[in-house]
């Protein structure tokens, strides 16, 4: 009878201990609240992908597909959020996090001024550049293909390296293009 009432004491302390666990739990989420919202720019078209951050707490996301996003547990307090995505201003508002509760933020994005300039230069491998000059100075159509370019691609003979320019059609006999039809090559 004794094992019986110790039995049950045990269980009734176990169920208190759980009760009591889930209490504290809920009282916990109660005190955090949630962040949502959505990116969008000027024609309201979403921004999948934008950087959403929850400052001071230093905690950044990314927007979903539709632009949307959650930042969930969230202390109830003062914070600002800031939304950056390239080529666009970054967004910047401050809200408060009331606990139990869902704040909102719509942020729209107004495309940045261009204040910079990139400009990119390559150069032209020498072959090059002297091959597009003697096709932009030439009296009639020429295509010209340059040793550097000949030498370069995976060409199994002469003929498949001419046959890369635009308008060349080859013959082929077993496999293998036929030169029979030019007359003439001279490299550059």
């Amino acid at each position: 009878m004794r094992k019986n009432w110790l039995s049950l004491l045990m269980l009734a302390l176990f169920v208190n201990i759980l009760s009591l666990g889930q209490v504290l739990g809920q009282e916990r989420q109660e005190r955090k609240g949630k962040i949502t919202g959505r990116v969008t720019d000027s024609s309201h078209d979403v921004l999948p992908g934008a950087r959403v951050e929850l400052r001071p707490k230093g905690n950044a996301i990314a927007t979903d597909n539709q632009g949307q996003f959650t930042i969930s547990d969230v202390p109830a307090g003062e914070y600002k959020i800031t939304v950056t995505y390239v080529g666009f201003a970054p967004f910047e508002t401050s809200l408060r996090v009331t606990a139990g509760e869902v704040a909102r933020v719509d942020a729209v994005l107004e495309v940045r001024n261009v204040s910079e300039e990139m400009i990119i230069k390559a150069e032209r491998p020498r072959g090059e550049a002297e091959a597009l000059n003697i096709e932009k100075t030439a009296d009639n159509i020429v295509q010209v293909l340059p040793v550097e370019v000949i030498t370069s691609l995976p060409n199994t003979n002469v003929a498949d390296a001419v046959g890369r320019l635009p308008g060349v059609s080859l013959e082929r006999d077993e496999g293998k293009a036929n030169m029979s039809r030019f007359a003439a090559l001279s490299p550059v």
